[in-house]
């Protein structure tokens, strides 16, 4: 009987990197990520972890890798975990410990986290709002971002403020189809022969 095989690595980054590329930089949702995307400054990380603790650990070594590498090597990270946190409430749960993890790393104010996941909802928007998909990705990922380089994109970006705001009019615009076409979704399984 064939049971379904989780993807390679190699296939959830190629997944994240045509997210990356065709949503966040391709529909401007992030004006910061396209420079550190064409340098390759950033780090894209698959974790085998299959609990919250496991995680918790490629979290910790994930943040003093970032924390020891200049940023022009590795401006930020992508932390991406396929086997754990597969539901949506249970991973905006596990993110109180993540922040702790930072916080218990001495990195508060140094290094945050940002969060995506295939479902991601906002509080004030339905499942199907399109609003959510400014934080929809491929995969479950915690991206472990340096406050010093944001504080430095911010300042070098006239109009920071309103991008929330014009994501979300990007978003409605392109609609459901428009998203669709841009074929954003998780690397396909492949079969084993058990």
């Amino acid at each position: 009987m064939s049971e379904p095989v989780a993807p390679s690595d190699a296939a959830v980054i190629a997944a994240m990197r045509h997210w990356v590329e065709a949503a966040v930089i391709g529909l401007n949702l992030c004006p910061f990520a396209k420079p550190v995307q064409r340098k390759g400054q950033v780090r894209y990380v698959v974790s085998s972890a299959r609990t919250e603790d496991q995680l918790l650990a490629d979290l910790r070594t994930e943040l003093a890798h970032l924390h020891a590498t200049p940023a022009e090597v590795t401006d930020n990270t992508l932390l991406i975990h396929p086997h754990v946190l597969e539901e949506f409430f249970v991973f905006q749960a596990f993110l109180s410990r993540a922040e702790a993890t930072v916080r218990k790393a001495g990195l508060r104010g140094v290094i945050q986290i940002a969060s995506f996941h295939p479902q991601y909802q906002f509080a004030e928007c339905e499942p199907d709002d399109l609003g959510n998909f400014t934080n929809r990705a491929p995969y479950p990922t915690l991206h472990l971002l340096r406050e010093a380089s944001i504080e430095q994109a911010v300042q070098s970006y006239p109009a920071a403020e309103p991008i929330y705001e014009r994501n979300m009019a990007t978003l409605q615009q392109l609609g459901p189809e428009g998203w669709a076409a841009l074929q954003i979704k998780p690397a396909p399984s492949g079969k084993s022969d058990i």
